[in-house]
């Protein structure tokens, strides 16, 4: 069937709430989700929490549903057999339509663009240690983004940051795609991989390197390296509570001394951001995660 021939789209809204095993189905991210709703809160189909405004309770989540295919609440795996079964079947996309697909559609906006291309980009793909999918980190990076600046293509290429570091997609491509402006700010954040080596090994380097070249760049360019550093400290900090100071043996730097300088190397570089949210959230979480390592530093001195 081809999409769109029988159905239409509409506006609609839903309680994300949890099975009896504390799962919930995120159609966003096309899976079933455990626990709590980390990443609700930095999600483009974000409606708020439905009760007290708390983690603990379930969130609102707008979406463009297909209205002849509403149905009453399913557990969330039937739910995700729900949704895949309809992506086979041609009848939706792989990740939620942000317009009505009728004649009088306005055209995609630049951001929902960026948003759809990120999510084929990263198809499969997990954040590190864990199964979430990794377009949770590039979506969460556009939100942080967007709480800073109203510049569509800056918030576009937030969610785009990590497809030409991290798939086979080129900077060409991406320029092609969604023009220079947006393709700068992509490259800009995409680090020199040097593939024939081992990421260990070149992985001081490499963070070097994107100090280096933001020191001086545009205010735009360090609230996307602050955005993506917020979002993975927040990761950062979620197993922190969980796991300790254990966290970092997951990474290509385990050595915390060496992760301690350089998420405080990157607070020197965007501080001209100081008076922002984002800046003073993410110190908050440095002197959290790096609380103990911070007194044995100064013990040392």
């Amino acid at each position: 069937m081809e999409k769109n021939s029988n159905l239409h789209y509409v506006l609609t809204s839903h309680v994300a709430e949890r099975g009896s095993d504390g799962q919930y189905y995120c159609r966003a991210l096309q899976t079933v989700m455990v626990g709590a709703y980390c990443y609700c809160t930095s999600c483009p189909l974000f409606g708020g929490f439905s009760q007290f405004g708390n983690m603990e309770e379930e969130p609102e989540c707008w979406y463009y549903d297909m209205e002849e295919m509403q149905e009453e609440k399913r557990l969330p795996e039937e739910q995700e057999m729900r949704t895949a079964g309809l992506i086979l079947a041609g009848i939706m996309g792989e990740f939620p339509d942000y317009l009505p697909q009728d004649e009088t559609a306005r055209p995609f906006s630049v951001i929902e663009r960026a948003i759809q291309y990120a999510a084929e980009a990263h198809k499969g793909a997990v954040r590190k240690g864990s199964l979430v999918p990794y377009i949770a980190h590039p979506m969460e990076t556009m939100m942080l983004v967007a709480s800073m600046t109203n510049d569509n293509e800056v918030i576009a290429a937030a969610a785009l940051h990590d497809v030409v570091e991290d798939t086979p997609i080129t900077i060409e491509e991406i320029e092609a795609e969604f023009g220079q402006k947006i393709a700068f700010y992509v490259a800009h954040e995409s680090e020199n991989k040097r593939e024939d080596r081992p990421k260990s090994e070149t992985w001081k380097i490499r963070k070097q390197e994107q100090l280096e070249k933001t020191k001086d760049a545009s205010r735009s360019v360090k609230c996307i390296m602050l955005a993506d550093k917020l979002s993975n400290m927040r990761a950062s900090l979620r197993d922190f509570k969980r796991d300790g100071r254990a966290i970092w043996q997951k990474f290509n730097m385990k050595d915390e001394k060496e992760q301690y300088w350089y998420y405080h190397a990157v607070a020197d570089v965007v501080k001209e951001l100081a008076d922002t949210p984002c800046y003073q959230e993410y110190i908050s979480i440095l002197d959290i995660v790096f609380h103990d390592l911070d007194e044995e530093m100064t013990r040392d001195l």
